[in-house]
């Protein structure tokens, strides 16, 4: 009876032993297969979510791009930055130059880099044919460059459409020189426009906006062009003169080898500004 007993227990033990090994052989199985596949869906995962991050990069970096483009909206005609924005509570300066490049362009680039400011750069095609790389450096910057016409007839004794002629030959050599980097469509007219005061001037001015130009004008000044050689306290005191009132300026300035105190002044234009509250932009 007792060696029933024992045989049937022993039985017991072997069919349990069996049923526990089996038991995990199917556990360890279970675990190898799910693990492993668990792991390629995690590998999976991520490569998607990188995959994802990367499209949505390019993406955003797309609509970026498109964006800046966006952001130049060329409208014909007068530009009046210190009239559009008139209830903008924030200063604003825009320092401009005109008739460069020259001798002064690179001591005028290190100024201003050295302030972190971009400038706009209104350049004679006749000029910007004799110092292309002073163009480039100019874009390179980051400074918008601009028409300032090709022969700079500041008289005005030709026709309107021969002035148009003189203007778009000017592009087309900023065009050859800077290609996308040159600012669309923006000129100035090389002594002003004369908006309001110049009525001689109107059918120019008719005729540049109707082949769809820019024209920028001024508010203040340092008065550089109104005496050969200014002395920098002069253009100081024009530029305290002219500024006083205003929470947009355009500063007319003049990039030209005769114009060396215009050089000098520019610091101290710039540190009189800053002291004002004027933050620094450029015409786009």
């Amino acid at each position: 009876m007792n060696e029933e007993k024992n045989s049937t227990k022993k039985k017991l033990i072997v069919k349990r032993s069996i049923l526990v090994g089996f038991v995990a052989i199917l556990c360890w199985i279970s675990f190898f297969v799910f693990g492993a596949y668990y792991h390629k869906k995690t590998i999976t995962s991520a490569e998607e979510t990188k995959n994802k991050v990367s499209i949505l990069k390019h993406l955003k970096k797309h609509i970026n791009s498109k964006e800046k483009k966006q952001i130049v909206n060329i409208v014909p005609g007068y530009m009046e930055p210190w009239e559009i924005q008139r209830n903008n509570p924030h200063k604003t300066a825009y320092l401009t130059f005109d008739d460069g490049p020259s001798a002064n362009t690179t001591k005028i680039l290190n100024i201003l880099n050295a302030n972190k400011i971009k400038a706009t750069f209104f350049v004679i095609g006749k000029n910007a044919e004799a110092y292309p790389d002073l163009v480039k450096l100019e874009a390179k910057d980051g400074n918008s460059v601009g028409n300032h016409t090709y022969y700079h007839n500041i008289r005005y004794n030709e026709a309107p459409n021969e002035f148009l002629a003189d203007v778009n030959k000017c592009d087309s050599v900023l065009k050859s020189i800077l290609g996308d980097k040159y600012t669309p469509k923006l000129i100035r007219f090389p002594g002003g426009s004369g908006e309001k005061n110049e009525p001689r001037l109107a059918a120019f001015r008719q005729t540049v906006k109707s082949a769809g130009y820019r024209y920028l004008d001024w508010n203040d000044e340092t008065g550089d062009a109104e005496q050969g050689l200014a002395p920098v306290s002069t253009l100081m005191y024009n530029l305290e003169r002219y500024t006083s009132g205003h929470h947009t300026v355009v500063i007319l300035m003049h990039d030209a080898s005769a114009k060396t105190t215009s050089v000098d002044a520019l610091p101290q234009v710039i540190q009189y500004l800053k002291s004002l509250n004027f933050t620094f932009d450029k015409i786009s």
